[in-house]
């Protein structure tokens, strides 16, 4: 082999500096900063330097799964730091003059992220901008997105979907969408728990779905279920342990036993109305998920 003079350490540095651009790219999408994407990188290099990376098959894969979970970690703990509006002056303020020009610089912007798009993928909950990001972005399949985050492939598409959404009509703001979706929602659980079949019908999308793992699955529910009125018939009567939560920053619900969650029902709601609900029960998912009590009383439902 060519390298074969090369000490490991050497040969290591030279494939890891093949794929920087590209971890740069990733990570600036994701952070909107180039500070913390060089953060970010470095940061994958110090992981891969530590590891065995005679046992890495696929290394551009590996980086790219370690940079986006330190993305990941960095935007919640940003989340849990602050919840003000996008500060677009840190944007700015990330292109410097010493940056202009620098090759990693220049490779990151190599094709245009415009300042619009920063903004917007701000508005998205750690989760959604991930998976957008390295979906729709960087062409990263869905399977290997689903296992950064713990998620499965449908919920996967789901935050991706749901982040499309707000970056084609970026005039909608978190906020606002996380009202409407708890009204959504809270109408939705009081209206299953009274059995109010066509207050259900009503809230409901005419193609809405349901989706289930195979662990809601093992339990009784079903894998999949199509149409407003089948959907409904489904959850009238029900639901009655369901409390209300919040799901990488939206609307959902969440049924616990023993203190801890069992089942998670997300929702993607479109115009006000539910197209979408996924069912999670997944022991090895649910305490990776982004999951937190929503902060009103569930009575008020």
């Amino acid at each position: 082999m060519e390298d074969g003079e090369l000490e490991d350490g050497e040969l290591l540095a030279r494939q890891f500096e093949e794929h920087r651009s590209r971890l740069l790219a990733v990570a600036y999408r994701m952070l909107g900063s180039s500070a913390e994407a060089d953060d970010a990188v470095q940061e994958a290099w110090i992981r891969l330097s530590r590891s065995d990376a005679e046992e890495v098959r696929n290394l551009g894969g590996w980086l790219t799964t370690v940079v986006a979970r330190v993305c990941l970690d960095m935007l919640r703990s940003r989340t849990a730091r602050r919840e003000d509006a996008l500060d677009i002056d840190r944007y700015e303020a990330s292109v410097t003059a010493e940056d202009a020009g620098h090759p990693e610089h220049e490779a990151v912007l190599a094709d245009s992220v415009g300042m619009a798009l920063l903004v917007v993928l701000e508005t998205l909950a750690p989760a959604e901008r991930l998976a957008f990001v390295l979906h729709d972005m960087f062409a990263v399949p869905f399977e290997e997105v689903a296992r950064i985050l713990g998620r499965t492939p449908t919920a996967t598409r789901q935050l991706a979907s749901r982040a499309r959404r707000r970056v084609q009509s970026p005039e909608r703001t978190l906020d606002a969408d996380r009202a409407v979706q708890e009204r959504v929602v809270d109408a939705f659980l009081a209206a299953s728990r009274g059995g109010d079949l066509e207050e259900l019908v009503w809230l409901l999308h005419p193609d809405a779905a349901i989706h289930a793992d195979a662990a809601a699955v093992a339990v009784g529910a079903a894998g999949e279920v199509l149409g407003a009125q089948a959907v409904a018939e489904t959850f009238v009567g029900r639901a009655r342990a369901a409390r209300p939560a919040l799901l990488d920053g939206f609307a959902a619900a969440v049924w616990t036993a023993g203190g801890r969650p069992r089942m998670v029902f997300g929702f993607t709601i479109v115009d006000g109305k539910i197209a979408e609900i996924e069912l999670l029960a997944d022991p090895e998912v649910l305490p990776r998920l982004d999951l937190v009590p929503a902060q009103r009383r569930p009575d008020s439902v």
